[in-house]
């Protein structure tokens, strides 16, 4: 094997964030920017163990364009610094929680999951590369914040001179010194759902006459969902909808909730919706769920997976805990309460649940943006949170309508809604957030048309397994009777800042599902608006997507 040692100059703009590197596909695609990337990836975490053995990591992507090129390259860079196999994904493709699993089940050193999750693909649109841990999660903060120091000081990097392995062939073959292993995406993920769930009830619950819809929106969980829904279950043939992967998605925006999802959102409401209804994104780690003309919140969902996950058999024995994202809604909290369990509130970003769920401490955790998981893997999974609906459904013989009013009658209903404004300028993004955390100390006692302020804070979380301490994770307005809102910028986008406000109104068992969170939520967002005046700030007074 020829390996080239290639001089290169540090670029700048290489910070990861929670989720990994995203830019624009073209910026990936220029000169040296992922190589420099990905060596720094190798010179922090090491492609060697300490006394000399290569290690083994796991590889493979949402399918999105230079998905394919993309991992030519990391495995000759891979074979350059000394790793001793790769098992890959055929066609490069794994989705992000079967990428998780292979990890675990592997025993690796890690893995390399290219993906810009829910961000559209395409030439002109968005790619990425994040790294995870031998635990199957998200690199922590220290491993994130040293590759981005390595990529500031980077001079060369190492990449072998071969031709390109056959990804098309599942099968070992090498690469220099180093193995590859092409391996079957699907099989694994698939045998791990049959030891979680009660396949055989809900195949009879399909054979039963049950209809469902499932939108992979020509992202990776396409051939996941057409293997497990209809060749394993039993569901109809096309059940599962744009179902390909596709370099560009099909020119869809792979992001599962009720805006880009509204064919999906169309279907369940029209006159002739099926039982259920589910869309998952670009990597499969989210999900949307829908009932027969009923949404399901993301934060609701967790709430009703946690209450009823003991009719599963992967979770018969019980939960060991709850966690769930600071902006999530306190619906699970309210859970966990009524179940005797403890209950942890994180910062965003899944790899602040990988903590708890290494020790022990919960089970089951979720986001409010559409991602649900549990200990069977370190990320979160689109397709489990879907399988996991199914079981219950199957065991309750109830619909998705009957669950929601039986869980809101025993636990209270959080009306929950998230409006996200995108793409906005980002000096005016900072400039509100630094007036919006200078008033934070006069806030408490002040009245917005009723809603009176109890507490207001810009949220910090301690670990409670290793003590690490994370500050500035999202302002927070806390009303008395339960209302709240919540400010974050988010970091998953490409262009401009993107605001995120977070909107909850709790109230006692509501009997009629039929009402609009929007309008249940208006006194919240009236406040939440004048509070962190918006529109002044951003030039903003609706933000461009609701869910």
């Amino acid at each position: 094997m020829t390996v080239l040692t290639i001089a290169t100059t540090p670029i700048a703009g290489q910070k990861p964030g929670t989720s990994g590197l995203r830019k624009k596909t073209h910026v990936f695609m220029g000169p040296h920017y992922l190589e420099n990337f990905v060596q720094s990836i190798f010179d922090v975490v090491g492609a060697r163990h300490e006394d000399g053995r290569g290690k083994t990591f796991v590889l493979g992507g949402d399918g999105r364009y230079f998905n394919d090129r993309a991992a030519q390259v990391i495995l000759r860079m891979a074979a350059a610094n000394g790793a001793a196999r790769v098992i890959v994904g055929q066609g490069a493709i794994l989705s992000t929680p079967a990428a998780s699993h292979l990890i675990r089940l592997n025993k690796t050193d890690g893995g390399i999951i290219m993906s810009a999750s829910h961000n559209p693909g395409g030439p002109e649109e968005d790619f990425g590369v994040k790294f995870n841990m031998p635990n199957g999660g998200p690199a922590p903060e220290g491993v994130t914040e040293a590759m981005f120091r390595r990529t500031t000081g980077i001079t060369e990097y190492r990449i072998a001179q071969a031709q390109d392995v056959d990804l098309g062939r599942i099968g070992r073959q090498e690469l220099g010194g180093m193995i590859v292993d092409v391996v079957d995406p699907v099989a694994d993920y698939a045998a791990l759902m049959e030891t979680l769930f009660d396949f055989p009830a809900i195949r009879a619950m399909f054979a039963g006459g049950f209809r469902m819809r499932m939108d992979s929106m020509c992202a990776v969980t396409g051939p996941y969902a057409v293997e497990i829904l209809e060749k394993r279950l039993g569901a109809a043939a096309g059940t599962v909808i744009n179902g390909t992967p596709l370099p560009d998605f099909g020119g869809m925006h792979p992001d599962p909730n009720p805006t880009w999802a509204h064919v999906l959102m169309e279907e369940m409401f029209g006159a002739d919706a099926p039982d259920f209804g589910a869309a998952s994104d670009g990597d499969g780690d989210r999900n949307m769920v829908v009932g027969r003309g009923v949404y399901v919140s993301p934060s609701d969902s967790l709430a009703v997976l946690a209450a009823n996950a003991h009719l599963a058999p992967g979770y018969r024995a019980g939960l060991k805990g709850i966690a769930r994202s600071m902006p999530t809604s306190a619906a699970a909290d309210r859970v966990a309460e009524a179940l005797g369990l403890h209950h942890y509130e994180t910062p965003t970003g899944w790899k602040f649940f990988g903590n708890l769920l290494d020790a022990g401490k919960a089970t089951i955790c979720g986001e409010e943006s559409f991602g649900t998981g549990s200990d069977h893997v370190r990320e979160k999974d689109g397709l489990w949170a879907i399988l996991l609906w199914l079981n219950i459904l199957a065991v309750r013989k109830e619909s998705v309508a009957q669950i929601l009013h039986e869980h809101f009658r025993r636990y209270g209903r959080n009306y929950y809604s998230r409006h996200d404004f995108e793409a906005i300028p980002v000096e005016g993004a900072e400039a509100m957030f630094a007036a919006l955390r200078a008033a934070l100390p006069g806030l408490k006692g002040q009245d917005f048309d009723g809603l009176v302020v109890s507490h207001a804070d810009d949220f910090a979380y301690t670990d409670p397994v290793d003590g690490s301490v994370s500050v500035k994770q999202g302002v927070r307005v806390l009303f008395d009777g339960g209302s709240r809102a919540v400010f974050r910028l988010s970091g998953t986008g490409t262009e401009g800042a993107t605001l995120r406000l977070y909107l909850e109104r709790f109230v006692t068992g509501p009997d009629d599902l039929s009402e609009d969170p929007q309008s249940a939520l208006a006194p919240v967002i009236r406040a939440a608006h004048a509070i962190a005046g918006i529109a002044a700030h951003t030039g903003r007074s609706a933000p461009d997507v609701v869910t």
